[in-house]
């Protein structure tokens, strides 16, 4: 609980969290501590002429290619798969027909199908990679796209630059980091983590809220306890050097914790029921509706993760045996959840006048293995797979790349995650020459030497 009646001084000793600072366990939500949360906002020395926020959606345990986005029905059965071909409302592309929605809107993404990693078939590298343009090495964490942007642009009045919904992704079967989080540029720039399911019938955010006690009071009480903070905050500040960042960033932390806007986005009760049900009753559908509700209102960048783990839950990994999903799932659960959460976050972005000025990346961390295993599933393939990309400068309605006859290896325009990477902050107008300093000192190229934008998806 976020305390703030407390009657004497905390004196705090000089460690690295310093989490008892204010109780501040209440910022859960926000993925850190309270003296994480207050550290200064580093200045943008780039001043992009556009504004564009990004939806991030990331499918974790890696969709297969041959059963989504680039199907191959002519190959022997082995490879093709269970299902078909569809049309969809751009003449010469086929999607799956598990994403009959999706092939209505064609025309406002596009599939990149020719994208590989040459590192480890695990999931936590290409997650790595996936949202951080790069693997992680020398013990270096690179940040997230997310991080990066509120490290250059900052926050839009009370809403947090970065989101994270609804949970961290957890065990992949790696133990290593995933690139969700702000790397070497420091916790302060973490993604705020909402810890919370958006389709639980009782779906609220009280880390958002003041506590229930707050609100029991009188605005002169308040004021009362704010003076007490501010008196502890002016001990902490003598004491500790470093404590000196938080005293101008303060009051925007109390903000965010009592702001009517802030909280009202994360009302998903204000949604029409018609509308919560297009979107899908479950985790991923009614995230992306939060997601949409959190870029209407400042945010400026929100990572989705649809799953946290791929171990006895039904997901994208499809080997075929427990504790895995099977390949029916596909149709049965994951791509009918998937197809109607895309398709009406597209829909409502594009009639809200949003989706020019909003990316919406979707992508796993691989593909999958061309031919169906013994098991009649399919294991892990990073050699080749499908990037869907829509909206904020990306010219829809097109395929850019092509994989060979069993979608197994790039044929065409083989692009890698950093390719992906400095796309992204092409849309974003972020420069991937920018070069960042660690804490250590040393400099870091936002993009690494010899990987540029794939310009043939940009408008």
């Amino acid at each position: 609980m976020f305390r703030l009646d407390a009657d004497r001084r905390v004196h705090f000793c000089d460690g690295v969290t310093r989490r008892d600072f204010l109780h501040a366990g209440s910022l859960a939500f926000l993925g850190l501590t309270m003296p994480e949360f207050l550290k200064l906002r580093a200045a943008a020395d780039v001043k992009p002429n556009k504004d564009i926020n990004c939806i991030q959606l990331m499918l974790v345990g890696g969709p297969s290619q041959l059963d989504t986005w680039d199907m191959k029905p002519d190959a022997p059965s082995s490879i093709r798969g269970p299902y078909k071909p569809i049309k969809t409302n751009v003449s010469g592309i086929q999607i799956s027909e598990i994403f009959p929605r999706m092939a209505k809107h064609a025309d406002k993404f596009a599939l990149l199908r020719s994208c590989y990693h040459t590192a480890a078939a695990v999931h936590d590298t290409g997650c790595q990679m996936m949202q951080t343009g790069r693997l992680f090495q020398g013990g270096l964490e690179s940040p997230n796209y997310g991080s990066v942007l509120r490290f250059q642009k900052g926050a839009k009045g009370d809403m947090p630059a970065n989101v994270l919904v609804p949970y961290m992704i957890g065990q992949l079967g790696g133990n290593l980091p995933h690139g969700d989080t702000a790397g070497f540029l420091g916790k302060s720039y973490d993604p705020f983590v909402l810890n919370a399911d958006p389709s639980d019938p009782n779906f609220k955010v009280p880390d958002m809220l003041p506590p229930d006690y707050i609100s029991a009071v009188r605005v002169d009480r308040r004021r009362s306890w704010r003076n007490e903070i501010d008196q502890s905050v002016k001990y902490f500040e003598e004491s500790n050097q470093d404590a000196k960042l938080m005293d101008s960033t303060f009051n925007q932390a109390y903000t965010l914790m009592t702001s009517t806007k802030a909280r009202e986005a994360f009302e998903l009760t204000q949604e029409p029921d018609d509308v919560r049900k297009r979107y899908g009753m479950n985790r991923f559908g009614q995230g992306c509706l939060l997601a949409r509700r959190l870029v209407e209102r400042g945010v400026r960048f929100v990572t989705l993760n649809m799953f946290e783990t791929v171990f006895n839950d039904i997901t994208w990994d499809i080997h075929g045996s427990a504790p895995f999903s099977p390949i029916s799932c596909y149709s049965d659960l994951v791509g009918p959840m998937f197809d109607n959460a895309y398709s009406s976050l597209l829909e409502d972005l594009s009639n809200a006048g949003l989706l020019d000025s909003t990316l919406v990346l979707a992508t796993g961390e691989f593909g999958r293995t061309p031919r169906i295993n013994p098991a009649g599933g399919r294991d892990h393939w990073p050699q080749c797979w499908t990037v869907v990309l829509a909206g904020g400068g990306i010219r829809g309605g097109q395929v850019v790349g092509a994989s060979d006859a069993i979608g197994a290896a790039p044929q065409d325009r083989p692009v890698m995650p950093a390719h992906v990477a400095a796309t992204v902050y092409k849309c974003l107008g972020i420069p991937v020459d920018l070069e960042l300093k660690t804490p250590q000192g040393r400099v870091v190229r936002l993009v690494d030497h010899g990987f540029d934008p794939i310009d043939e998806l940009l408008v």
